[in-house]
């Protein structure tokens, strides 16, 4: 089993060159982020390089943050920016050698929201495809992020039909998902070859996976035995050091 440290929650207090290199320390198989773009490429690149670890996924600008943007894709009225965010996370995925972008849907709700969703899909599908760069979509918990346009994974498929594009693919968040449906071992069995990238945190306090409702060595195991090889993204909040929140990670790594 892989797994992939995600730089938006672990080693915050470091530079995202410096926190890659942590990651490699910590014994991480890969890593992701969330908003890099004010670190040049370069720099990380660099890391990545030295390092040898792989950049798993980006996501997309949010908007105005101040103004309570989180994401742009599904905003009506919006889309001159949800595309120039696509444009901008593409470009960086290329020069970091990013294997995916997750498209932020927004605040919004209702059957336009949708349709402008679908449309700037297409657009970033269309995009991402001549650099083999797959595009994610990722439904969020209401308790967290309450009006988000994406919350279940049933919408996440019917948007993902409607948009037809083989580089679309599901963000499976075993967070978020457990608050929302539940059920993590049939959905994960039922959806796996439409999952491009899996996360995960405890429930439902979103640390580190060693305590809480769900039996992460279970669901390890389970995924490993489904024949996913690709590595398990660490999205959770750190209390203090993150590596000494990395227990969990040594007993996975002592397990084989």
């Amino acid at each position: 089993m892989k797994f992939s440290a995600n730089l938006g929650f672990l080693w915050t207090d470091r530079s995202l060159p410096s926190a890659i290199h942590a990651a490699k320390k910590a014994g991480f198989d890969a890593v992701e982020c969330h908003w890099p773009y004010d670190v040049p490429a370069v720099e990380v690149q660099a890391a990545l390089q030295e390092t040898g670890l792989a950049m798993l996924g980006l996501n997309t600008r949010r908007g105005n943050v101040k103004d309570g943007d989180n994401g742009l894709a599904a905003l009506p009225g919006r889309s001159p920016e949800a595309r120039a965010a696509i444009d901008e996370a593409i470009a960086y995925a290329v020069a970091v050698k990013a294997a995916s972008v997750h498209v932020m849907a927004g605040f919004a709700s209702g059957a336009a929201a949708e349709e402008v969703f679908v449309e700037t899909l297409r657009y970033a599908c269309a995009k991402a495809q001549s650099h083999g760069i797959t595009i994610l979509i990722e439904p969020l918990n209401s308790y967290d992020a309450p009006g988000y346009f994406l919350s279940t994974t049933d919408q996440a498929l019917r948007i993902m039909d409607a948009v037809g594009i083989a580089n679309l693919k599901l963000m499976f968040d075993c967070y978020h998902i457990q608050l929302m449906e539940g059920d993590l071992s049939n959905r994960i069995r039922h959806l796996l070859p439409r999952i491009g990238h899996i996360q995960f945190a405890s429930v439902p306090d979103r640390g580190p996976p060693d305590h809480g409702e769900v039996s992460y060595p279970h669901i390890f195991d389970l995924i490993a035995d489904l024949g996913y090889t690709a590595p398990l993204g660490a999205e959770y909040k750190s209390v203090g050091d993150t590596r000494s929140s990395l227990g969990w990670l040594f007993d996975m790594k002592r397990r084989g």
